[in-house]
């Protein structure tokens, strides 16, 4: 990843500050590493449920749990007051556990798949938000970023199907245009945008991925390298974005 730019386009000389949540997941982990061994990041803050390191110096560990506001809060509080990056790597598309999975038809609607699709997708990052957004940097270019999906664009939406994971994004989409709206009154540098990462290899993907061919999924440490680089390519002008790993903006 190349230095975060000021407004200007100026690198910062700064080191920057980083705080990941999700960090235990193989794209919030590959991320994390990616940023710590960067050189750039005095500090790298990786959250997930049990708090455990990331193999990297610099790299701060923190505890968190995405179902309690509680502990969102509490986790916010222990980080920087001025943070360069927050990077939101949580996701949920099925959950063997629960016996949820992608629908493929209304038939197999569920209200309780449905609840904890928005809880985990929508709505904890959303809470994250609440609680972090205030330690965005003011005075600078700032990013706070969520991994999304291409299915929660509704205006590319040509299939139907996996209709909780599909409108749980859209919600999540939503939100971040909201905050990109609100942080423009209070945070002119800052930049609001969802990702989507492609086909990346992990527990999220696995039960997925037998009928596509190896060439079109990616590797954690490939789909972390495009992410970043996506990001040192936005500009305040395109805060509240759907951007795929190629850096194509989706549509809304």
């Amino acid at each position: 990843m190349t230095a975060l730019q000021n407004e200007t386009g100026k690198y910062l000389a700064r080191p920057a500050t980083a705080a990941i949540f999700g960090a235990s997941g193989a794209i919030g982990q590959a991320i994390a590493l990616r940023l710590a061994q960067g050189g750039r990041f005095s500090s790298v803050h990786t959250g997930s449920r049990k708090g455990r390191s990331v193999p990297a110096p610099d790299c701060v560990p923190f505890s968190f749990d995405l179902e309690n506001e509680a502990s969102i809060a509490a986790a916010a509080a222990t980080l920087p007051s001025s943070l360069d990056l927050i990077f939101v790597c949580t996701g949920m598309l099925h959950d063997q556990v629960a016996a949820i999975a992608p629908e493929k038809t209304m038939r197999a609607l569920d209200a309780k798949a449905l609840a904890r699709s928005y809880l985990i997708n929508a709505i904890g990052p959303a809470l994250i938000a609440k609680h972090v957004l205030p330690r965005l940097a003011k005075d600078r270019r700032a990013i706070f970023a969520v991994l999304s999906a291409k299915v929660g664009s509704i205006g590319d939406n040509r299939l139907g199907g996996w209709h909780a994971y599909r409108a749980s994004k859209a919600a999540l989409n939503m939100m971040i245009r909201n905050f990109a709206i609100e942080m423009g009154r209070t945070h002119p540098q800052a930049i609001a945008a969802a990702l989507h990462p492609g086909t990346v290899r992990s527990a999220l993907s696995a039960p997925f991925t037998a009928r596509i061919s190896t060439g079109k999924i990616f590797t954690p440490e490939y789909a972390a390298e495009r992410l970043l680089d996506v990001l040192d390519g936005l500009t305040p002008q395109d805060s509240g974005g759907l951007f795929a790993w190629n850096g194509v903006r989706l549509p809304d």
